[in-house]
């Protein structure tokens, strides 16, 4: 009993302690919000070593899993496995909030329009070939050292491990030799953390303090929409994945949830998350291959809360232009953009705003409606980053039972790792 009573302590103290940080540094946003923008180093500074850590972890995490794979074979059904999880959650994310905005609109008549900006600056024709060859190469090595570029980032890895695989015993030393680096940055994440409860703590008094206010206005129908929607579906659709997925008790593990949870809300990063996300997998049980190639994929291209976003944006668009959200036709063409939005462009370098252009070209809004769907991004970013990036680990352990099949936590495959 004990034991057991050590053991529980030793789970939930640090997330316990980072929400109360962050719990403190809200309150000291709204009491004290001149007062809180001084403590913005100190949150900057934890934001800074994460993005600082994330290329290398990228880099060694994918082209070690990758090259630590025994067969081609496998390779091949855990990215399979992966297509079908990622489209799989995105669809039904979008049935979900399409089903929630048809009962509760989030927007109706003009009002909006009034009060809100009439020119949109970026409006230009896109490049649409262009953009693809931007997401998927850069034209110098030294771009592929940025956390910009993190799609061409990971192709150069995953060919890179793949190549190290290919050539056999010779390529031994050199995969063991990146397994010990993704080790080394995984450690250095670690040490990190010790640091978050007074990082993220710090930066959510600045946000709050600078921000806070802003959440109250035109918007707040669409926002009180949205934020309910991403922490019902967080706290009943992940479960529901995770027992699907392991044939555990998904509400018990949720508990591995919490520190990517948290980080994500205050970077509003599915990036800057993926080192905390990386750890969350490991302590669920879910293989080091698997989750070292699902999840960094997963933090550029698996969207939920971006599916979310995008699907109210459209019935926002609708609502203020006094037009009627309906019709066969308009729901497939709303799947497809969030689809597209949420696994597609997310890895796009402006991949948002091509999304919004393309809701507004598509529906035949005009160029200035642009404006109004854009205001809506910045909104809801923080709660679509949490379902974004926690929903990544969701899919490693959904791809974990495609892959190793449905014993695959009791078989404990991370116990010799």
């Amino acid at each position: 009993m004990k034991k057991e009573k050590i053991s529980l302590w030793k789970t939930y103290l640090f997330p316990v302690v980072l929400i109360l940080f962050i719990i403190l540094g809200g309150i000291i946003g709204i009491i004290f919000p001149n007062q809180a923008l001084n403590l913005k180093p100190l949150g900057q500074i934890f934001i800074n070593g994460m993005f600082t850590l994330v290329v290398p972890l990228v880099f060694f995490t994918i082209s070690s899993a990758i090259a630590n794979i025994t067969t081609v074979k496998r390779a091949g059904k855990i990215f399979g496995s992966l297509l079908v999880s990622f489209l799989g959650t995105g669809m039904i994310a979008a049935v979900i909030v399409l089903t929630i905005v048809k009962i509760f609109p989030p927007a109706s008549g003009g009002e909006f329009i009034k009060n809100a900006a009439s020119v949109v600056g970026n409006s230009e024709t896109i490049n649409y070939g262009q953009k693809i060859v931007e997401t998927l190469t850069v034209n110098d090595f030294t771009q592929l050292i940025s956390k910009k570029n993190v799609l061409p980032l990971i192709i150069f890895s995953f060919i890179f491990g793949l190549s190290v695989n290919m050539i056999g015993e010779k390529g031994k030393p050199i995969a063991k030799g990146l397994d010990a680096l993704a080790e080394v940055l995984v450690k250095m994440v670690n040490l990190l953390m010790y640091y978050a409860p007074i990082g993220l703590g710090a930066f959510f008094a600045t946000t709050v303090a600078e921000y806070g206010p802003k959440l109250i206005g035109a918007y707040s129908r669409a926002m009180l929409i949205y934020y309910p929607l991403c922490i019902v579906y967080f706290l009943l659709m992940f479960p529901l994945y995770m027992s699907v997925a392991g044939g555990i008790d998904g509400l018990k593990s949720m508990r591995y949830l919490i520190q990517p949870a948290v980080t994500s809300l205050a970077t509003q990063s599915s990036i800057a998350t993926l080192p905390v996300n990386l750890t969350a997998a490991k302590n669920i049980g879910v293989p080091k291959d698997i989750r070292e190639v699902v999840l960094p994929i997963g933090a550029t291209a698996h969207m939920d809360g971006t599916v979310f976003s995008s699907v109210l944006k459209i019935s926002f668009l609708f609502g203020i232009y006094g037009q009627q959200f309906e019709g066969i036709d308009t729901y497939l063409v709303a799947m497809l953009i969030s689809l597209a939005g949420g696994v597609v462009m997310s890895g796009i370098p402006g991949g948002g705003f091509i999304g919004e252009t393309l809701i507004v070209t598509l529906y035949g809004f005009p160029p200035e409606a642009l404006a109004y769907i854009t205001t809506i991004g910045y909104l809801v970013d923080p709660p679509a980053t949490m379902i974004n990036a926690t929903g990544d680990t969701v899919a490693a352990m959904l791809v974990s039972r495609l892959v190793e099949g449905k014993d695959w936590i009791k078989r404990k495959l991370t116990e010799n790792e």
